[in-house]
Parts: C-alpha cells; structure tokens; sequence
C-alpha cells in the first residue's frame, strides 16, 4: 500500500512538471505573437485607440520626427513635425500576414495617398527585425526606418497601425489600424474631413498670399516695380496684364 500510495505521488509530481512546462511554452508563444502584431482571439477589444476599425480616432497628442537606421544599416532620420507636408507614418514588421498587403501597396509608383501625405514606413529595431528580410519589402519610393524607440513614441500597440501627421502642426490628425489599403484610404480621408485640414490649408493659402503682398509692398518701398528687369535675371520680363492680346 504505501508502495501504491509512493507511485502515485510520484506520477503527481511528474504532471505538475509537464503542466508548468506547457504553461511556459503557452506563454513564450503568445509573447512573440504579441511582438508580431498577431493575435488569438479575433473577438477580442482591440487595444487602446484601436476599438473603431472603420475610421482613424481623432488625437490630441503631437508627433515625433522618426530617427533609426534603414535595413541597410544606414543612420536615418525622418522630419515629420514643422514641415510643409502631412505624413503618414506606417508601422508594420516583415512577420504579418495583413502587413504584406500593405508593403505591396506602398511598391506602387505614385501610390495616391489622400491629402497628398507623405508614407514613411516604420518597424521595429535590429534587435526585434531581420534587416536581410526587410530588405525584400522595402519599396523603392517609400522611406523605411527601423526604430523601436518611434514605436514606444507613438504608442504603437500592433501591427500594421498607422499615425497621419499635419505636417505644419505637428498633431497627429488620426491614428488606428486597417486591414487594407482600401480600408486605410477611407479612414484616412475621414479623418481629415474631421479635422477640417481642407480650411486649415485654405487658411495656409491666404497668409501665403498675405505674405506674397508684404513682398511686393517691400519692393515697392525699394523703388523695385512689379516687372522690373532685375527680377528676372536673365529672362524678359512678363508683359504688363494691360498690354497682353485679348484671349478670343
């Protein structure tokens, strides 16, 4: 009996082993789903920012320029903040299935990307992606840094997610994940339309044109006319709009 009673603790003991055992195998597989951007449950609340997949959610936080290297080892750094363009900034890795869609799409010469935004391509450091793999998607028009500190930046909590940066400000219009470039396209022109940038750069376009009339007002002042040979080194001078021929 205490034979019987000795074996069975032992079998005990040895399924407890084989349990942990599984449960740490469980849990290093699901970490490096999660490093991937992939995940279980497709019922699943997606993460924080992400819970509506048919538009960008507006932000209030303001962007960071990108710094990091290109898959060839290269240091890189994109500006994204005080420039005169918008950026879409695109976080994807060269292990998911959805981001490959993306990495086709961005190969399209003159992709049209709504606000005519710029497309930065973002993934993580050397310590978390092959740059030999990267190097496979790397389109050719298409800026790709791999920086783990911009996915800390920007929040990034899977992949493929997305950020569009206003250029001039620097906010962040809108920011989420899609599942396709058509999907994305939407999500894009909707944020804009929600953010108001078409008046925004409207406005932009009457103080550079407020900007224009201070030039000419300070030329004036120099004794420089409109059509003064000295701007236009070189060339003739436009015809006064006075002395154009009539359009029949």
């Amino acid at each position: 009996m205490a034979v019987l009673v000795l074996l069975l603790a032992v079998v005990v003991a040895l399924l407890g082993v084989l349990v942990a055992g599984l449960l740490r195998s469980h849990a290093e597989i699901l970490r490096a789903l999660h490093q991937l951007g992939a995940g279980l449950d497709p019922d699943a609340p997606l993460p924080r920012n992400t819970r509506d997949t048919e538009r960008l959610s507006r932000s209030t936080r303001r962007a960071t320029d990108i710094a990091g290297e290109s898959p060839a080892g290269d240091a890189l750094s994109i500006g994204v903040v005080d420039v005169d363009h918008p950026t879409l900034v695109a976080f994807l890795t060269s292990g998911c299935t959805t981001c490959a869609g993306f990495w086709t799409a961005f190969s399209q010469p003159r992709l049209p990307v709504p606000g005519g935004a710029r497309v930065v391509a973002v993934t993580q450091g050397p310590e978390a992606e092959s740059p030999a793999r990267l190097t496979k998607f790397a389109p050719p028009d298409v800026p790709v840094v791999m920086s783990s500190a911009a996915w800390t930046d920007y929040e990034v909590p899977l992949a493929p997610y997305f950020a569009y940066v206003d250029g001039p400000t620097g906010a962040i219009v809108g920011e989420g994940n899609a599942a396709t470039w058509e999907q994305l396209v939407s999500m894009m022109q909707q944020a804009l339309a929600d953010a108001g940038l078409a008046r925004g750069r409207r406005r932009r376009d009457a103080r550079d044109a407020d900007r224009a009339d201070l030039a000419d007002e300070e030329l004036r002042r120099a004794g420089i006319q409109p059509g003064d040979p000295s701007l236009y080194p070189g060339r003739t001078p436009p015809a006064p709009a006075s002395d154009r021929p009539a359009e029949s």
